[in-house]
């Protein structure tokens, strides 16, 4: 069999190494672009203020399918027309960039190094870039502890969610789990304006991440300290987020710490679930998740190439 005949497989470890070396396109991403196309999206088709929840959930659906249809039916067609050579090279690029692993450790180490050096104003500003919670009055305790549950959530995110549908459909799989994800973060908040608009992108992204959520947990559980992140799977509790929840609570486990509790969100004080054991994380523990995140990547890699190699004999 042609090896490229596997090529989802066998990508994946060449646009792992592409994303460790460059990281994230430094002047122009094209999920930025794609943000701009969602919100020119959004405001022609959310409607007026007095449309009721089910008008605007239908809007939502219809938003999502404008959104994301152009680009994934572009790439199907360019791939449709490209000498499998072509289609190669097109594959490495589109997964190294729906994926954020190399941006995503680096933030996390910004933070950890403004919290080492005794600079919390710096350590709340540069966490801010990785939650969506309120960072103002938060202590250094709290800076790491968000810190490392946005390391542990994102890695399914940015990293793992993309490889996984990448591997199982190619560069448009990996497409439509980024847009997706991309417009969950733009629309699916509880509040007024998207709870109902937004509705659709979030239980798509649901549905997008259950697997590989629960593929990460297993990663974490074969990377971290496995009787730990075992234990915090059996110990998660029940959860609004299908996903999230448990990506963080197995994490945490591998990890040895304890995460969760209370937050604010947008000036509302939020009571999440206590997650994992043993001491609240703090800032040795980020360069830990950040090294549980890199083992992760490095087994992806490795069980992908192996697994797309054997097949392709």
């Amino acid at each position: 069999m042609d090896p490229l005949a596997m090529q989802p497989m066998l990508l994946v470890l060449p646009a792992l190494l592409l994303d460790r070396l460059l990281g994230e396109p430094r002047f122009w991403h094209p999920l930025v672009g794609f943000g701009h196309l969602a919100a020119w999206v959004e405001r022609r088709v959310y409607g007026g203020e007095g449309a009721s929840g089910a008008a605007r959930r239908l809007r939502g659906v219809a938003a999502l399918g404008l959104a994301v249809a152009p680009p994934l039916v572009l790439l199907i067609l360019v791939l449709a027309v490209s000498p499998p050579v072509v289609g190669a090279l097109i594959g490495v690029v589109s997964l190294y960039l729906a994926i954020g692993g190399r941006s995503l450790l680096e933030h996390g180490d910004a933070v950890a190094v403004a919290l080492a050096a005794g600079d919390l104003p710096l350590a709340r500003r540069r966490v801010g870039y990785l939650v969506s919670r309120e960072t103002a009055a938060l202590d250094a305790t709290g800076v790491a502890k968000a810190t490392v549950e946005s390391l542990l959530e994102n890695g399914c995110d940015a990293l793992f969610g993309a490889l996984f549908w990448f591997s199982l459909l190619g560069a448009p799989g990996a497409l439509l789990y980024r847009l997706v994800n991309t417009l969950d973060a733009m629309w699916g908040y509880r509040n007024d304006r998207y709870h109902a608009f937004g509705w659709a992108a979030a239980r798509l992204d649901d549905l997008l991440n259950w697997i590989p959520a629960r593929l990460t947990a297993v990663t974490y559980l074969l990377a971290g300290r496995s009787r730990g992140a075992w234990e915090g799977w059996r110990r998660c509790p029940p959860r609004k987020s299908p996903n999230a929840t448990l990506v963080m609570a197995v994490g945490a486990g591998a990890l040895g710490v304890e995460l969760g509790g209370a937050a604010v969100y947008h000036g509302e004080l939020r009571q999440n679930p206590r997650l994992g054991f043993g001491g609240e994380a703090g800032v040795g523990d980020i360069p830990r998740a950040i090294a549980l995140l890199r083992r992760g990547s490095y087994l992806w890699g490795g069980v992908a190439t192996g697994v797309g190699w054997y097949w392709s004999m």
